[in-house]
């Protein structure tokens, strides 16, 4: 069938990189169920069984020459994909034939191999996070002292720096790594636990050898490159199905600091104040031909909220896993591992895309910051007539009442806020220069500050961890 007329998933053809899905690609994992296979009967020969070099040799030779059509031809007679692949390598390597999988159940090939996956999937996506804090800091401290609007509840609010809002972007990124390098810390290998767990058939295959049971479980691990004191000490059939749903929980928790910031572009690319990075020759709408929609970071929202919306079927498959294994976990689980890391991938890629290269519009953040700071400078204003004689609570009266009207003004005409000029006509703040009240670097607190302080104690060290990750080019598919 032709390619057109066929599905393909978007993560794979819109969004997720080669690396990405390389990593949950089909020949990974098969070529990485001959490692396993590998590792197990050189463990087992160095664990006295009778393997011989010769064998070991057949089936070094043959770990990644996959003839994928005999091994689905096995698999139509077959109806089991593990039995498929293990006659499709004996029939390339003969004489090991004999001692391919030997005292293994499917998931010694299947479990580990997911562990392996999710493990190198949780290292890219750690660097790439790292990569769009990396460019965030940069932004910061570009920025550290750029006044701006603040808002809560989306009303203005106390003015911040376009840098100190840019590290509370970063700092949700920052959280969200420590999960991730956490999920990485604690992820641990099945090994060789045998078909309900209790390592029977290698305890015969050893003929009640407790030690050399535990050793072969040690040396697989090893080989594998996996560190041995990070071993389930227990399983069923298959590794614990709740570490799938923490997995799927510590991408969300990217997914949602992404999302939040992209949302935020969005809404200042409204106010004219920042805008994503825009291509000459960028279409922003089919029918107008002026705008300039925040695609990209639309497209995170959009893919974050399918990251964070794959988090409960994960859980409820564990939660449904009976005794030792139900099969019910197979199907389902060809979903829910690969695809939410193939999406955070692509909206990795767009925050590094993006955060590399927001636009700011100074004058426009001047100009909207000037609009409301009269509002929020009251006090200040209030202080100055006070220092020049005036009452307290008489200057605060007509400070109110000018707001008041000021603001009733600029709702319900549009008018500019004039409550500098109604001020400047009341004898008590005669000979006050107003203007010079409302310097907008008078009002941003120890932002600038915090912001340095942010980057020496976050994003320093996570550049240092992060060095070979850090600068990676991007590229986006569409």
């Amino acid at each position: 069938m032709d390619s057109k007329n066929r599905y393909e998933s978007p993560l794979a053809t819109r969004n997720a990189s080669a690396a990405m899905q390389d990593i949950w690609s089909p020949h990974r994992k098969f070529s990485t169920w001959r490692r396993l296979w590998l590792a197990l009967a050189e463990s087992e020969a160095e664990l006295g069984l009778a393997i011989t070099p010769a064998q070991l040799d057949e089936l070094r030779a043959h770990l990644d020459d996959i003839d994928y059509d005999n091994a689905a031809q096995y698999e139509r007679s077959l109806r089991h994909d593990v039995m498929a692949h293990v006659h499709a390598l004996g029939d390339v390597a003969p004489t090991a034939r004999p001692i391919i999988h030997l005292g293994a159940t499917s998931q010694f090939v299947n479990c580990n191999t997911e562990l392996l996956q999710i493990r190198d999937a949780l290292r890219l996506v750690a660097g790439k996070i790292a990569n769009a804090i990396d460019a965030l800091g940069a932004f910061a401290a570009e920025h550290r002292a750029l006044p701006t609007l603040g808002f809560t509840h989306y009303q203005p609010a106390q003015p911040t720096t376009v840098g100190k809002r840019a590290t509370l972007w970063a700092q949700d990124l920052a959280i969200a790594l420590e999960e991730v390098e956490h999920r990485i810390s604690t992820l641990r290998f099945r090994g060789v636990k045998g078909t309900t767990g209790t390592q029977a058939s290698f305890l015969a295959l050893f003929d009640g050898d407790h030690d050399k049971v535990d050793q072969l479980d040690r040396l697989v691990t090893e080989k594998m490159g996996w560190d041995v004191n990070k071993r389930l000490p227990v399983s069923g059939q298959t590794y614990p199905r709740i570490v799938d749903g923490l997995v799927a929980s510590s991408l969300a928790g990217v997914a949602a600091a992404c999302a939040k910031f992209a949302t935020d572009i969005r809404l200042l690319a409204n106010r004219k104040e920042l805008e994503e990075p825009f291509e000459k020759n960028q279409i922003g709408s089919s029918a107008m031909a002026y705008k300039r929609n925040p695609m990209r970071c639309e497209r995170i929202c959009g893919l974050s909220r399918f990251v964070i919306g794959l988090t409960q079927t994960p859980f409820v498959t564990a939660a449904e896993q009976w005794m030792e294994r139900t099969l019910d976990d197979s199907s389902v689980r060809r979903l829910t591992l690969p695809e939410p890391f193939l999406a955070i991938d692509g909206v990795l890629d767009l925050m590094v895309n993006v955060t590399r290269g927001i636009v700011v519009y100074e004058k426009t953040v001047a100009a909207n910051l000037a609009k409301e700071l009269p509002f929020m400078a009251s006090e200040n204003l209030m202080m100055a007539a006070v220092r020049r004689g005036a009452d307290r609570q008489e200057a605060h009266e007509v400070i109110r009442k000018h707001s008041q009207d000021a603001a009733a003004q600029v709702k319900s005409e549009g008018a500019d806020n004039d409550l500098l000029e109604r001020l400047g006509g009341e004898a008590m703040f005669a000979g006050i220069d107003l203007h010079a009240e409302l310097n907008p670097s008078h009002f941003i607190g120890r932002a600038p500050q915090q912001v340095d302080a942010f980057i020496a104690e976050v994003v320093d060290p996570i550049r240092a961890r992060y060095a070979d990750a850090i600068g990676a080019a991007v590229e986006l598919k569409v």
